[in-house]
């Protein structure tokens, strides 16, 4: 499994039981002390820490990437189940695939983290942040997790973190592949596409790709009267991706990508003589258009124009909501010697469509950057100005340093503020309140990382304090008896971060553990389903053809409200997985995950999938 961190080529987390915490400790510390060498791996960029591409390596950005084998291994049931295995994420869902999840970026808000689609900024304006159930794993190639502010880069929202999914890009030769799998619970999952290039020197690559996935599902809630069927969902989604290298210096690429999902859920309330089957309609677009170009050597601009509808209907009970999402950005990068400078002008526009509530508003950015590495020294500044059509002006600010003591060990330091304005429907619902002003954070943090060859160690300590956070409140300023929302809470999320992977022996080890206090300052109460503790860790070597591997997860008690009345207990999961080549183009993946049939639950009164197993058959010619 491959997930890479800023010093890390192959580093996949996951594993851990109840007491295997001392485990933790050994591999950690063995990982930080090994001195075996290593072939070096080949450079690899990525685009989300400061919006232009830049390797990893030189990163003092807490990332992590995730490649599409690490993807295939996993065979997470969705992708909140896949990002929840990295280091600082966390999430709960209403029951299983397809319904309502959330994902936590070192204990903040699932809002708070901005969430993009090939450069498509995906969100909703109802309930706040992307819908996750609706983005189509299936088609995701590659996935950039950024833990920490960078609305000084991104504007609102990214206050715990980006998430940036891309698709697959073609390259060479065309690349068809197909895959069919089949799991517990009556899950089918079948996909087919192609990828690749054509034209002199490839000057035209292109991919495309169709899922569609099905499970009979289970009775999503254990409490209360509801409809005791099993909530089946289907997912049926695609993508396709363009680009046209003009020449050398100009490039143009487009994006597109779908998915309609249909989903079973549990209402409350309803009469248990007369069970109602409750479904949730949800469609999910993307688009974007791109103009890069290389004007010099050292200066290239990147226009982008972006277009996103999330929605979200429910049947036989009548309720639809839709947001729309426009972007522009004019994007500037210049580079100096050691300096790099950048300079962007954005706009956002947004809009929700919620009966009564037809309302839209905008926001216009002027974002500026400043990255040097030289020598033992990395810098990386930035600033950002808001200007938002509603409540007015926002800064937002940015500033990191790296020192690396030796080729191996390298330290850093951070501090960065951040914003999320208000949704429209927390400003124009009957519970809503027009003059509700933006959710605000200030974050500071220091990190120490360790990497030589395939061996890794990092630990990073952080704080992040949030005011103004926008929370339901008494009656009052709303058209509501019920309640209105308000900027009535202050929260801190404090934590420690610890992840390594190592091999030994032939052995690819791999393992992180968080300790974090997500909580509320007023009350003093825990942040409502995150953790003080979760961790994963795990193995994987080669038996014969076979690649094998163990992998655990580990969560301690969580609560289901912010009184901290309901408690939900702390789980550990155990899976395994095989995967090998039955033919020269053929390849089987089989999984068993939650291998001791753990109950638990990530939200109260909603069950979690038992025991499972899944195998898959994916042709891809070599």
């Amino acid at each position: 499994m491959h997930l890479h961190t800023p010093h890390a080529r192959r580093a996949a987390p996951l594993c851990l039981r109840p007491g295997a915490l001392a485990v933790l400790s050994l591999v950690c510390g063995h990982m930080a002390h090994a001195q075996e060498s290593a072939t070096p791996a080949l450079q690899e960029t990525v685009v989300t820490a400061t919006r232009a591409e830049q390797p990893l390596s030189d990163l003092v950005a807490d990332l992590s990437v995730v490649d599409r084998e690490t993807m295939e291994h996993s065979g997470a049931a969705g992708l909140v189940d896949l990002l929840a295995r990295l280091p600082g994420v966390e999430m709960a869902r209403n029951g299983g695939v397809g319904n309502s999840a959330s994902v936590f970026l070192r204990g903040a808000e699932s809002r708070h983290a901005a969430v993009y689609i090939d450069g498509v900024r995906v969100d909703s304006q109802s309930t706040g942040g992307a819908q996750w159930e609706q983005i189509p794993l299936a088609q995701i190639e590659r996935i950039e997790v950024l833990r920490g502010p960078a609305a000084a880069v991104y504007g609102s929202d990214a206050i715990g973190g980006v998430i940036q999914l891309f698709t697959r890009k073609g390259e060479g030769p065309a690349r068809p592949y197909a895959g069919i799998g089949l799991g517990s619970q009556a899950t089918r999952k079948v996909e087919a596409g192609v990828s690749g290039s054509a034209g002199q020197g490839g000057a035209l690559d292109y991919s495309l790709g169709l899922a569609r996935e099905s499970s009979a599902g289970f009775d999503v809630q254990t409490r209360g009267t509801h409809n005791p069927d099993r909530d089946a969902h289907r997912l049926a989604s695609g993508h396709a991706r363009l680009g046209w290298r003009i020449d050398e210096r100009h490039r143009i690429d487009t994006s597109w990508l779908a998915s309609y999902l249909n989903a079973g859920y549990d209402d409350y309330g309803h009469d248990a003589a007369r069970p109602v089957d409750d479904r949730s309609l949800q469609r999910l677009r993307t688009a974007g258009l791109t103009w890069a170009a290389q004007w010099s050597q050292a200066y290239a601009t990147r226009l982008s124009v972006t277009d996103a509808l999330s929605r979200y209907a429910t049947t036989p009970s009548p309720y639809r909501t839709e947001t729309g999402l426009r972007g522009y950005l004019w994007q500037n990068d210049y580079r100096l010697g050691a300096h790099r400078f950048s300079a962007a002008l954005e706009r956002r526009e947004d809009a929700l469509q919620n009966a009564p509530i037809d309302r839209s508003r905008a926001q216009d950015a002027l974002a500026l950057g400043y990255g040097l590495i030289s020598g033992r020294h990395t810098v990386q500044l930035n600033l950002r100005h808001d200007a938002d059509s509603e409540f007015g002006a926002k800064d937002t600010g940015s500033a990191a340093y790296g020192y690396a003591f030796t080729a191996d060990w390298r330290a850093s330091a951070s501090v960065g503020t951040a914003f999320r304005a208000p949704t429209l429907y927390q400003r124009f619902s009957k519970y809503g309140v027009a003059t509700l002003q933006p959710e605000s954070s200030r974050n500071a943090e220091l990190g120490l990382r360790y990497a030589r060859g395939r061996s890794s160690f990092s630990v990073l300590a952080y704080r992040n304090r949030f005011s103004d956070l926008i929370a339901f409140g008494a009656a009052g300023a709303c058209a509501s008896s019920y309640g209105c929302y308000a900027n009535i809470a202050r929260a801190q999320s404090t934590g420690l971060t610890l992840a390594g992977a190592h091999a030994l022996s032939g052995v690819q080890l791999h393992a992180s553990l968080d300790l974090q206090n997500p909580r509320n300052l007023d009350t003093g109460k825990q942040a409502p389903r995150r953790a003080r503790r979760h961790a994963t860790v795990g193995a994987d070597t080669r038996v014969a053809d076979w690649t094998v591997g163990a992998e655990a997860q580990a969560s301690g008690q969580r609560f289901d409200d912010a009184a901290n009345a309901n408690r939900l207990g702390g789980y550990a999961l155990l899976n395994l997985y095989a995967q090998t080549r039955v033919a020269r183009d053929y390849q089987l993946l089989a999984r068993i995950d939650n291998l001791a049939n753990k109950n638990y639950e990530l939200a109260r009164g909603y069950a979690t999938p038992g025991r499972s197993l899944y195998v898959g058959l994916k042709w891809a010619p070599r």
